[in-house]
């Protein structure tokens, strides 16, 4: 069975890591402006982290990480991208590759439909493949939101499947940088750990100046890093990132 690679992005920020938003053609703007910008939207990031986390878990041995990702989307909702990070060692794997694609859209509800193929270089029997559904709305100055995420059954998750639940929630403050951000979330399956199940929460503030955003987080999980078993498990997870 494949060794619970459960990667956990520090969840504040690093909603902005993965994040992909729907690009904005306001439809006051001048025709020349319009054309000037046209239908394809091209975003790059790069971000530092103090420690990978995904779903709650600690993919860097609760060290340092170096993260960026490319996304390109298109003004009718689909987009395609990539997205790496640096992982503590694992078996001679020491980078993850995320390639997604989907179709995003919605106005007073968004939705997000997708997929993504996660690889690790010269590990390929960890690879696999996962499929997402997200909605959203926002609530005065809250953003509310819902994922779903399942990876069916495939021999690098030893035959089983997948499924992780989770919330998300975020708050500005307003005339300020800042936005309070938390999720909660639950994972049944291959990466649920030994019993099966898990938990996973997070609660953080960040802050956005143009193009660069400051982050710290608090992420906590039921189940002990992968790769440092001796650890506790909760951690603050600390960021700074640049869109490009």
């Amino acid at each position: 069975m494949r060794k619970h690679i459960a990667k956990i992005t520090a969840a504040s920020i690093a909603i902005s890591a993965l994040s992909l938003s729907m690009p904005a053609f306001a439809a006051e703007e001048p025709a020349a402006e319009e054309e000037a910008s046209g239908p394809i939207d091209v975003t790059a990031n790069v971000t530092f982290v103090s420690d990978y986390r995904f779903r709650g878990v600690s993919l860097s041995g609760k060290d340092p990480a170096l993260q960026a990702s490319l996304t390109v989307a298109h003004e009718s909702g689909a987009y395609v991208g990539v997205w790496t990070s640096t992982l503590a060692e694992n078996d001679g794997s020491d980078l993850e590759v995320d390639l997604y694609a989907g179709f995003a859209g919605g106005e007073a509800i968004t939705y997000d439909i997708g997929a993504t193929y996660y690889v690790y270089p010269g590990v390929s029997e960890f690879n696999y493949v996962e499929t997402t559904g997200k909605l959203g709305t926002t609530v005065g100055p809250a953003t509310l939101g819902v994922l779903v995420a399942y990876a069916p059954k495939q021999n690098n998750l030893g035959d089983n499947d997948n499924l992780y639940l989770a919330t998300n929630a975020s708050v500005g403050i307003p005339d300020t940088p800042f936005t309070l951000s938390g999720t909660f979330g639950y994972e049944d399956g291959a990466f649920g750990g030994p019993t099966g199940d898990k938990l996973d929460w997070s609660a953080g503030v960040s802050a956005s100046f143009d193009m660069l955003t400051l982050g710290a987080s608090y992420v906590d999980s039921n189940r002990r890093s992968v790769f440092a078993p001796g650890d506790s498990k909760k951690s603050v997870v600390l960021s700074v990132g640049l869109t490009f």
